[in-house]
């Protein structure tokens, strides 16, 4: 048993509460698992939620920023910063998770237990918590995408973007033959959008039937990561058909506003983004992260879970007392280093 304050500090809690975080120890300590995430909506007594889940580590996400800056004062929580709001349960579950892979709190691969309040009761009081799930991340989050999509207001249909974010998300994980690439997707209004651009070069998708240029399926899709190497702009209709690759987009750049250390890839999606209807999609060739833009503005930023492993050439080792030479692998062996985007 612990001190009499930490007694006092554990009664505090609902009994409901109590029993989840206990039930969430057991488990991280079972299983094993990397972490208890909770998410909640109203202010706890955080020295007693901190008694309950003992030596594990402890990630927070609140519903308001109100709540997420007095959780910070708390040195034993790992806060999580998600956008405030009245989101679904399960959205902010996806968004926190996805936020603690962002900021190297949690790695792929993990398992994670969740607490938090599922379970919608009407008007009144009720549990601050009253549910527990064993997430693991490697599954979680292939689903997260349709859900942030969701919220774009956008004329492309859902499976469209979906399946052309599917697309460059793998581009920026697995990149090409060993090598990052960097690209561009525009989806919808295409008329106007071609209307703004100029072939670099020749068409790869000319003379084939719709369905061989349908990015919904997963066929089309690896091959479009061939082309995705080429310079230029890939176009592909609201319906997934992709028109025309080596696009150089020449739409105005006036009014644009981009993060430091975007550069002109970026610049022309917010570009054709803001002058059309159409959705861009830009996989960074540095770091492989995928970003939306719609009415010339970053509306969704998706980071990159693996990279691919790039292995150094092999340098030869002097001797050793058996008349044995031994290779190791050259300085940064495993490749982490990034070029600017």
């Amino acid at each position: 048993m612990g001190s009499g304050a930490e007694i006092l500090g554990i009664m505090a809690l609902p009994p409901q509460t109590v029993a989840l975080l206990d039930a969430a120890r057991q488990l991280v300590q079972s299983l094993p698992a990397d972490a208890v995430l909770l998410l909640t909506e109203t202010d706890l007594d955080w020295d007693a939620v901190r008694a309950r889940v003992g030596d594990c580590r402890l990630l927070v996400a609140a519903e308001d920023d109100g709540l997420t800056a007095k959780l910070r004062s708390y040195p034993d929580l790992t806060v999580l910063d998600i956008d405030p709001g009245p989101t679904p349960t399960q959205e902010r579950m996806s968004l926190a998770l996805l936020e603690a892979v962002r900021s190297e709190k949690l790695h792929q691969g993990s398992d994670v237990v969740v607490v938090y309040n599922g379970i919608e009761v009407g008007q009144g009081p009720h549990e601050a918590v009253d549910s527990l799930s064993v997430i693991h991340l490697g599954e979680h989050l292939e689903r997260l995408t349709s859900q942030d999509l969701r919220r774009l207001d956008t004329q492309v249909p859902l499976e469209t973007l979906r399946a052309v974010v599917d697309l460059a998300l793998e581009i920026g994980r697995e990149g090409r033959e060993g090598h990052p690439v960097g690209t561009m997707f525009v989806v919808g209004d295409t008329r106007k959008v071609l209307s703004m651009s100029k072939p670099m070069n020749f068409n790869p998708f000319r003379g084939y039937s719709h369905a061989e240029r349908d990015v919904r399926d997963p066929v089309v899709r690896e091959q479009i990561k061939d082309i995705a190497q080429l310079e230029g702009a890939i176009v592909i209709r609201r319906d997934g058909v992709a028109v025309a690759a080596c696009m150089r987009i020449e739409a105005p750049d006036k009014d644009i506003t981009l993060s430091m250390g975007l550069g002109t890839r970026h610049a022309a999606a917010a570009s054709i983004s803001k002058s059309t209807k159409a959705v861009a999609v830009v996989v960074s060739q540095s770091s492989g992260s995928v970003r939306i833009f719609q009415n010339g503005l970053t509306v969704l930023h998706i980071e990159p879970l693996a990279r691919p492993m790039t292995w150094g050439q092999p340098r030869l080792d002097a001797q050793d007392g058996n008349g044995i030479i031994r290779a190791a692998p050259a300085r940064g062996g495993l490749a982490g280093e990034r070029s600017s985007t």
